[in-house]
């Protein structure tokens, strides 16, 4: 007889794996060397995105080694059910969500800023580089990069499974519960900085005739000194954070413009 055991993945976890695995044990390999991490990341389910493991119905952590025969089940982050008692897999939430986005998102860290959150990219940056800045600044991950998120050094991550950018940042905000931390116009849009007000006559002469004539209230990025004022581009990005606004629960909606 093979050295196996019984796998089952609960709730959104079954995203990961082929139709016919999902919703119910699936069997196995394992070896005397293997974690329980080690099992289930071989299924395709990467680490960041579960809460508890229980095996033969006891709570364990990561590094535990499961019997021969056992029976593993798998839940995932924010999974609506009591697990206080239980050893949670995951570190703990950080205290100030900051991101760092993959390229296979890259549009999404423009909507993350544009929402006020701290977002690095740089699309020329490899996957060894993205799981170092990931654990080094305290950032979580967010990619469709399963293996990349099976990165050891990545111990906050997110797949994210929308497809384009407004409904990836939904995605992100519901999950982490992050509606409450909305700050629109405070990052710069192109380098991540946060916004300052300043006055027209420091920036008056970087101004086009028609701006300078028709607005008089700026905010300029403290690192790469890029301009932002109330113009029409502004009123469409307005229009984009009270659309997703408008898909979060009981999110306030301060003036946005």
């Amino acid at each position: 007889m093979r050295d196996v055991l019984a796998v089952r993945a609960y709730a959104e976890l079954n995203d990961f794996l082929p139709a016919e695995h999902r919703g119910r044990a699936v069997t196995r390999p394992v070896r005397s060397h293997q974690t329980v991490k080690d099992v289930i990341e071989a299924m395709g389910i990467p680490h960041t995105e579960i809460e508890v493991v229980l095996v033969d119905g006891v709570s364990v952590d990561f590094a535990h080694r499961p019997r021969v025969g056992a029976r593993v089940a798998v839940y995932p982050v924010f999974e609506a059910f009591d697990v206080s008692g239980l050893i949670r897999v995951r570190p703990a939430p950080l205290r100030e969500p900051r991101f760092v986005v993959d390229v296979n998102v890259g549009r999404l860290a423009k909507v993350l800023r544009l929402l006020g959150f701290d977002v690095s990219y740089e699309p020329e940056v490899d996957d060894p580089a993205l799981a170092q800045i990931s654990r080094d600044e305290n950032r979580i991950l967010l990619t469709r990069d399963r293996g990349l998120l099976a990165r050891r050094a990545v111990t906050h991550g997110l797949y994210v499974r929308g497809e384009r950018a407004h409904e990836q940042a939904v995605e992100v905000i519901r999950r982490l519960d992050l509606a409450d931390r909305i700050q629109p116009f405070t990052r710069c849009l192109r380098c991540n900085g946060t916004l300052e007000p300043v006055d027209k006559r420091e920036i008056v002469d970087r101004l086009e005739p028609l701006t300078r004539q028709h607005y008089d209230e700026f905010r300029r990025c403290r690192d790469c000194q890029r301009v932002y004022w109330r113009g029409s581009h502004q009123q469409r990005l307005a229009a984009q954070v009270d659309a997703i606004r408008a898909e979060l629960p009981n999110a306030d909606r301060p003036d946005s413009r």
